[in-house]
């Protein structure tokens, strides 16, 4: 049995003062196959921790229905034969640059601003998720045989509440779930953070991306005695679609490395490996201090230009992190080989379907409701939902008024499209005759993950209105995005979107790869079934990353959903990434 401990300003195992030499690897961005690779370098680089997240959602999608928990305690065990201890945050908060800062969308349409709170509702939701998830953690800590030496309480919550009852609940609710380890809090290093999310009793770290210096003086001055950690590094940065590439001087980061380490402080790393956030698990961002400001949806790559970059490949950073690692941890094995990469090709589409020919096979039952029912309203987290109601008439034409769409949509009058609508974009002038038919099909982009937005709703968020007037009897039939069904793809190939796309990638035998779609617009790819991501022509990301678990020897299916335009017949697999 070891065991971890906090002596006065350092941390013990076994006895021994220990450094901790974390790095952020998330095992729900990382195919389960991969894991083994990923964390052996992360011992490669010179650390001795893995740090992760829980993300409730992911194990929560629906209220009282847990999935997918083997992949959490298998992952830590992954850790453990690779041998690295772990730290472990599992919220309920994670925020992480995912869906809404991890909270399932249930939970925020249901609760609202109560979430994160004192009260007792949500506190019920915490305690069912707590259930299942932290005695997976606890049985694993070092002091039971595993490798499990911290569990972080909640996640910045300086930077969004301050509600100490809640937080003292949540410390208590852990310790009687049967965690040993110590427990710490982490913050952005300033007073009006450390104020709100410390806890007494707990360790408090701090994060930051710079300024190591003035970071922990400042900690110093609210916890005069304890360890120095600081519990997440930005070594990088991550990007949102429709700006410019996020990347930081290796240099510059390995100099902030070697700074908080030689101010005697433990560290995290976030991130080591980024990862992808596959399918619609990506968050997002508002501008402005009170996140009242541009909506910036995250993009699928979560390369965070990390040290290990997307395709667990070193960079620069990371043989520069590794020297400075080096001279605080003598036992640095060498690089695991990277997995092959398969070779530039171009794969004709064979096949397509419009994609309102394909909503018997896609769709969800319709709902019809005197207002448009939002996503949540629907049991449906991110997807499609198609929005239909009538103009009355006859009558003359007047201003057609499509407002609040969560987060974009394309608008069609008496099935042509008229104007694509954005979240944040200017409303369109379209004027419109009575009778008509008004269909708006609406596709969700990340929700808010950090700040006072979070737990926000998608779908159309008010009535649409012609003129003055209310349009009730709205149509709304849900549209989730998952794994595909059979559909009945035709030989030819549709030259208008939204239409579904069909081609064959025949690969000798797995390996890693990019997708590319030059030409084509915005959509979504499924490989054997497996739904990808996002893409989007706007970048800055322009290829998506085809992890080899994927793939199989021989012909492997790709699906292409299209929402705006189309390209050539083809898609590309190139052998890097093109990250803008």
């Amino acid at each position: 049995m070891q065991n971890f401990t906090i002596d006065g300003d350092a941390f013990r195992l076994d006895g021994e003062e220990f450094r901790v030499l974390s790095g952020a690897l998330h095992y729900f961005r990382v195919l389960p196959e991969q894991w083994s690779h990923r964390l052996r370098m992360l011992r490669a680089m010179g650390l001795n921790t893995v740090e992760t997240y829980v993300p409730w959602d992911l194990h929560e999608p629906r209220k009282g229905e847990f999935q997918r928990l083997e992949e959490l305690a298998a992952f830590l065990d992954a850790a453990a034969a690779e041998g690295l201890l772990a730290i472990v945050r599992p919220g309920p908060y994670i925020c992480a640059e995912w869906d809404n800062g991890g909270l399932p969308s249930w939970l925020t349409a249901e609760l609202g601003l109560r979430v994160r709170t004192r009260d007792a509702e949500y506190l019920s939701h915490v305690e069912r998720f707590f259930d299942e998830v932290v005695p997976l953690i606890a049985e694993r800590q070092v002091t039971k045989g595993g490798n499990v030496i911290m569990v972080q309480v909640e996640n910045e919550y300086g930077s969004y509440g301050s509600d100490a009852l809640y937080l003292r609940h949540l410390t208590d609710d852990l310790i009687a779930h049967g965690i040993e380890v110590p427990l710490a809090t982490s913050d952005g290093a300033d007073d009006f953070f450390l104020t709100g999310g410390a806890v007494p009793g707990v360790l408090a770290t701090v994060n930051f991306g710079s300024g190591p210096e003035a970071a922990f003086a400042k900690l110093r001055e609210h916890r005069p005695d304890g360890p120095l950690m600081c519990m997440e590094f930005w070594c990088g940065w991550f990007d949102h679609w429709g700006h410019g590439h996020v990347t930081r001087d290796a240099a510059d980061a390995a100099d902030t490395l070697e700074r908080i380490l030689a101010a005697g402080a433990s560290v995290n790393l976030y991130m080591a490996h980024g990862g992808t956030n596959f399918g619609t698990s990506a968050g997002a961002n508002r501008v402005g201090e009170l996140a009242d400001g541009e909506y910036r949806a995250t993009t699928t790559s979560y390369d965070y230009d990390a040290p290990i970059d997307e395709r667990g490949a070193p960079t620069e950073k990371f043989w520069l992190f590794r020297e400075v690692l080096s001279r605080y941890n003598s036992d640095i094995p060498d690089l695991p080989p990277l997995p092959e990469t398969l070779p530039a090709t171009r794969v004709p589409l064979t096949g397509s379907v419009g994609l309102r020919d394909a909503l018997d096979q896609l769709a969800g039952p319709s709902v019809t409701a005197a207002l448009p029912p939002s996503f949540e309203d629907l049991g449906l987290t991110h997807g499609l939902v198609l929005y239909q109601v009538e103009v009355p008439g006859p009558r003359r034409p007047y201003r057609l008024r499509v407002r609040g769409v969560h987060d974009r949509a394309h608008l069609y009058v008496d099935g042509e499209q008229a104007a694509v609508l954005e979240r944040g974009g200017e409303e369109p002038v379209l004027e419109v005759a009575g009778p008509a038919r008004l269909e708006v099909l609406v596709e969700s982009m990340g929700r808010t993950n950090y700040g006072p937005a979070l737990g926000e709703r998608k779908g159309l968020m008010a009535p649409i209105m012609h003129d003055r007037q209310y349009l009730h009897g709205v149509t709304a039939r849900p549209v989730p995005l998952r794994e595909l069904p059979a559909l009945p793809y035709g030989e030819g190939l549709s030259a208008a979107a939204p239409a579904l796309f069909r081609g064959e990638l025949a690969v000798e035998r797995p390996a890693d790869g990019f997708l590319a779609l030059p030409g084509w617009g915005k959509g979504y790819v499924w490989v054997n079934g497996f739904l990808l991501g996002r893409y989007w022509d706007r970048g800055p990301q322009r290829t998506l990353y085809v992890p080899w678990p994927l793939l199989r020897a021989g012909a492997n299916e790709i699906v292409i959903l299209e929402l705006d335009r189309v390209g050539e017949p083809a898609l590309e697999i190139r052998p890097a990434a093109e990250l803008g």
